[in-house]
């Protein structure tokens, strides 16, 4: 039950992120930046060592959790290739609309990209919500640490959510529709593990996959999001904050 409740803290902190995509302040760089220096944190510190201790069987002169984390990480790659935002589609659109003060021809095309890409992210969600059970399974260090990983992490999928749907678009409604989605995803993706447990080799295939998942989100996602607007030292510094908090938080949990 517990990862239930730490879900429920990745649904609340889904809508903060949301609301305060809404409110759009200019310190979201630095929330970014700290959360993506978490996430390298425990794919370092936690989720590979687990990984590795947990499925150390080598296939071709290589431990099979480190083929996952490869795995993991093309995996998640593949997937924004064929269905995230294509940037080049949104800067057009967003000039045009500028340029010309009306909506593109293709409007509903591009409405239909924000849902998708919206869907896309809320289906993430469900995952995250899936890695905290699984996390809890392995032990309380590695849940613990999953835990504040991915509820640090919400916040920019809750703040992704409201922007993408918003930004090709479609309507507050709609947004806050997908964002509710976003929100119950990892608590019903927690609930799930609830119904079996996961045999230990292929727990620790699973976090090696994870940690190459998270890895792609953390550098090629949320980092270049982060110093986009802000080129700044200080999105730099909450980085580096945030991985000598989970090397905190890892030392004290062990």
């Amino acid at each position: 039950m517990t990862a239930i409740l730490v879900a429920a803290g990745a649904f609340l902190m889904t809508l903060i992120g949301g609301f305060v995509a809404h409110r759009t302040g200019d310190r979201r760089h630095l929330v970014l930046g700290f959360a993506a220096g978490l996430m390298l944190g425990v794919v370092a510190f936690d989720l590979l060592p687990e990984a590795l201790v947990q499925a150390p069987q080598a296939l071709h002169g290589v431990p099979q959790a480190l083929l996952m984390f490869a795995a993991g990480f093309l995996t998640i790659h593949c997937i924004e290739r064929s269905v995230a935002i294509h940037r080049a589609h949104e800067g057009e659109y967003a000039t045009h609309t500028h340029a010309h003060g009306h909506a593109h021809p293709h409007h509903g095309r591009a409405e239909g990209i924000g849902l998708t890409a919206a869907a896309a992210l809320v289906g993430h969600s469900l995952m995250d919500g899936f890695a905290i059970g699984a996390a809890f399974q392995a032990g309380g260090t590695v849940g613990t640490v999953v835990a504040i990983a991915v509820v640090a992490h919400d916040f920019a999928d809750g703040f992704n959510t409201y922007t993408v749907t918003r930004l090709y678009g479609n309507n507050r409604r709609r947004a806050v529709g997908l964002l509710a989605a976003d929100a119950v995803a990892p608590v019903t993706g927690a609930a799930i593990t609830l119904l079996f447990t996961i045999p230990e080799h292929v727990l620790g295939l699973y976090l090696g996959f994870f940690s190459g998942f998270l890895l792609y989100l953390a550098t090629a996602d949320i980092l270049p999001e982060a110093h986009s607007p802000h080129p700044s030292r200080s999105t730099l510094l909450c980085t580096l904050l945030g991985v000598g908090f989970m090397w905190l938080v890892i030392g004290l949990a062990n």
